[in-house]
């Protein structure tokens, strides 16, 4: 499972709202069990209790949602994806953004500082006894329920949603690095190519150092005939940030040769009618190897011990007309081979 954010410290709440005792009651052993669940690492227990004070509270006409929120971060931590989506897309939904004011005060006779309901606080301020009155505003959580959401529908595999919930994500906080990187995520793993594309290239225009992004535009760009020069540029951009990316070096090599088998079909095909052009693509394909040849050599420096490394270079010296280098990878891919679970 990919790592959750779930940045909230959650805290014990005491429950002074004049209610009848018997409700009374349940909230303080519903809250007490949550809590105990919780700090015990018990989240399947600590869920469905935060729930149940929640739904207690909203009964009794004192909504909190920061309850609903506490179980959702309990459901995440438990696994319980489905449950965990539900909760934060009805937070999200209903525009929940997690932030409270705390109203404090300070006890003339102890010193000790407390917090306070408003109406208690208002109270206070008229009474000798206590000073120092000032609220306090927790942040706003909503980034995070985006955030969080997305990384559990992206773990269940639910890529629309996903990309669905980012874009409503990044339309109120644009800026957002979490929600940026997971977009082109989850627009490759639905299938939305050209705005997986789209989003490399953006976030490539403001970090041009991120081999990584340099290389998945590699990647895309060629499963095109059309940009595989293109490709070709993404890759040694990635190999010159990265020189150990032995994928870059990889990618980089079967970009330049291209789709061999279809050219040597081609190539044997023409042989029987056109023997003319059979040879002027066995030059290209000459060239093509050629010009693959040292990035295959960097590629086999990085990864010596990659068979598929080696037996690219193997087949690359053979077309060069290199028997002394194809030998040598020759004997290489035979010892790796000997190597290989039987």
């Amino acid at each position: 499972m990919k790592k959750l954010i779930l940045g909230i410290a959650i805290v014990s709440s005491a429950f002074l709202f004049g209610q009848k005792e018997d409700v009374n009651a349940k909230l303080q052993s519903a809250n007490k069990a949550a809590m105990d669940a919780y700090n015990a690492k018990n989240y399947t227990a600590a869920a469905p209790k935060f729930l149940e004070v929640y739904n207690l509270l909203k009964t009794n006409g004192q909504e909190d949602k920061i309850y609903m929120y506490y179980a959702g971060i309990s459901y995440a931590l438990a696994n319980n994806s489905d449950e965990a989506i539900k909760i934060y897309t009805d937070l999200i939904n209903s525009g929940y953004t997690g932030v409270q004011t705390n109203y404090t005060a300070k006890e003339k006779k102890s010193g000790q500082v407390s917090t306070f309901d408003k109406n208690t606080w208002e109270v206070l301020k008229k009474s000798s006894d206590y000073t120092d009155f000032k609220t306090e505003q927790t942040p706003s959580v909503e980034p995070e329920l985006y955030e969080t959401l997305t990384t559990l529908l992206l773990n269940a595999k639910k890529n629309d949603e996903a990309a669905a919930i980012i874009e409503k994500g990044l339309a109120k906080f644009p800026n957002n690095a979490k929600l940026k990187d997971a977009q082109g995520t989850a627009y490759y793993q639905s299938g939305n190519t050209d705005k997986f594309v789209a989003t490399l290239k953006e976030q490539l225009a403001k970090n041009p150092n991120d081999a990584t992004n340099w290389y998945n535009l590699g990647v895309m760009q060629s499963k095109n005939p059309a940009t595989s020069a293109d490709a070709e540029v993404s890759f040694k951009k990635a190999i010159e940030l990265k020189p150990d990316m032995a994928n870059a070096h990889q990618n980089l090599v079967y970009t330049i040769i291209g789709d061999d088998s279809k050219i040597v079909e081609e190539i044997n095909a023409l042989r029987k009618t056109n023997s003319d052009e059979a040879t002027k693509k066995i030059q290209i394909r000459k060239d093509r190897f050629a010009k693959a040849l040292p990035y295959a050599e960097k590629w086999y420096q990085v990864d010596s011990n990659n068979i598929d490394a080696v037996s690219t270079l193997k087949e690359i010296y053979a077309v060069t007309k290199n028997t002394a280098k194809m030998a040598e990878m020759k004997a290489k891919e035979a010892e790796l081979q000997a190597k290989q679970p039987k």
